[in-house]
């Protein structure tokens, strides 16, 4: 059956600011306390989602989460007002009041690990929201993701919606940035590749010594049977420990995948290239020839690797068939990583062209493009189901560009996150938004009737 594979692109909510909270997350650590630009930011996310539309791929847009999170600062002893909990959360406890005020939602690709319905046994498209535990700011979304997620896919006969795993390290679950689906064409069979971190039942297991591993095998195991997938076409690697303490928090840090194609560093998984064999296997068996392309450390060092985000590119294929590159601008800023992409598009592989994309404003917080979009493959009939809305279209884009720029400050230091004015401000943006996108109210703000 035709289907279509659409980049749904967390849209960068107002409150962007440069708080440091991801520990393991080597960029988000070097631009701690730096004054953000939300306007800009969220501006160069809807730019990069018009380029992905202009070169032919579908495209929609997640909606922003509501920041700061009230019920959660109140849940941990503040009381009073809006302004008063904000003030006093301020006062005291600065650090939980930049969590609970954290855009960290646009990085859609922690949003949730989703299978299509080529590969589930039931036929659905099943999501299952990550839990995110490994970081309190995270920890907060689980929730509010599902209830977007609920919205934009809401007709049970084509969609399966599980809620979050357990909130136990024993099941930290990052999502897609874990996650890779290589098959022949979006709606036929595929494969599904689970990277994890460590074994969270096996306390001897081998592990990274520097920074935590997020993402266990046990919460892989787990998606992969709640969303009904073949045992035969479904594997879990192991991340490299040392690529984990190297700044690659997650395994899209280290690998990308579209298709038949697995581009991968030679540092990504502990097991090295044998691993893949099964995969390999399992792709020929569809009648997929797999191009598994390693990248030498001594081609691209892993520093670089990290430093440039080069496999938190977008590989993605275009409609005449050939597959791209879309890497930030920062891979063509680095001697290995510009190298090493201006000869991938000469060798004789499917890959074909390269595309610099600018989302410095994302970069400084450790995300790059493939950070910010959460892959959805959807038939026809499902695409008819799902909210039409949230598709980006040029008339959708230059509306939310105007709604950007009303509603978006262009300076936020974390000094300012105890305004009150900014409760205020985001709450009127966000209600503005559902009206645009169509998706019935969906915040706690609305749901208590006041905006």
């Amino acid at each position: 059956m035709a289907a279509f594979e659409i980049n749904f692109d967390g849209l960068i909510g107002p409150t962007h600011n440069y708080a440091g909270l991801s520990y393991g997350n080597l960029a988000s650590r070097a631009h701690r306390l730096s004054v953000s630009n939300p306007r800009q930011a969220a501006l160069q996310g809807l730019a990069k989602m018009k380029f992905m539309a202009d070169l032919g791929l579908r495209q929609a847009v997640l909606p922003p989460q509501e920041r700061p999170d009230l019920l959660a600062i109140r849940r941990l002893g503040f009381s009073g007002t809006d302004a008063r909990v904000v003030e006093q959360a301020r006062s005291d406890a600065p650090a939980l009041l930049a969590s609970c005020y954290s855009a960290s939602s646009m990085w859609a690709a922690n949003a949730a690990t989703v299978s299509p319905s080529a590969d589930t046994a039931d036929g659905r498209v099943h999501f299952t929201p990550a839990n995110l535990i490994n970081q309190f700011h995270r920890s907060l979304e689980p929730a509010a993701t599902g209830r977007i997620l609920k919205a934009i896919f809401p007709n049970e006969k084509h969609f399966a919606h599980h809620p979050p795993l357990p909130a136990s390290l024993h099941f930290g679950d990052e999502g897609a940035a874990n996650h890779t689906r290589l098959c022949r064409e979006t709606g036929g069979p595929g494969i599904e590749l689970f990277v994890y971190g460590r074994d969270s039942f096996e306390p001897d297991a081998p592990g990274p010594r520097r920074y935590p591993a997020r993402q266990m095998r046990a919460a892989s195991e787990a998606v992969a049977r709640l969303h009904h997938l073949d045992r035969a076409r479904t594997f879990f690697l192991r991340q490299n420990p040392a690529a984990i303490d190297a700044g690659a928090f997650h395994n899209d840090v280290v690998a990308v995948g579209n298709g038949n194609v697995l581009l991968y560093h030679a540092m990504a998984f502990a097991e090295g290239d044998p691993a893949l064999g099964a995969a390999r296997d399992a792709l020929r068996g569809l009648g997929v020839e797999p191009v598994f392309l390693q990248v030498p450390e001594a081609e691209v060092p892993l520093a670089d690797a990290v430093g440039s985000y080069l496999f938190n590119s977008q590989l993605v294929t275009l409609p005449d068939g050939t597959m791209a590159m879309v890497c930030p601008t920062e891979c063509r800023e680095n001697a290995s990583s510009r190298a090493f992409l201006e000869r991938l598009v000469e060798s004789e592989t499917p890959i074909r062209s390269v595309h610099y994309v600018d989302v410095r404003h994302s970069m400084h917080n450790g995300g790059g493009p493939a950070c910010l979009r959460l892959r959805v493959a959807l038939t026809e009939p499902e695409l008819t189901a799902a909210a039409s809305g949230v598709f980006l279209t040029d008339a959708l884009y230059a509306a939310l560009v105007a709604w950007v720029t009303r509603h978006y400050r262009d300076h936020l230091h974390a000094d300012d996150l105890a305004d009150p004015r900014l409760i205020e401000e985001g709450r009127a943006a966000l209600d503005e938004l559902m009206r645009l996108l169509g998706t019935g109210s969906i915040y706690p703000f609305q749901c208590a009737g006041t905006i």
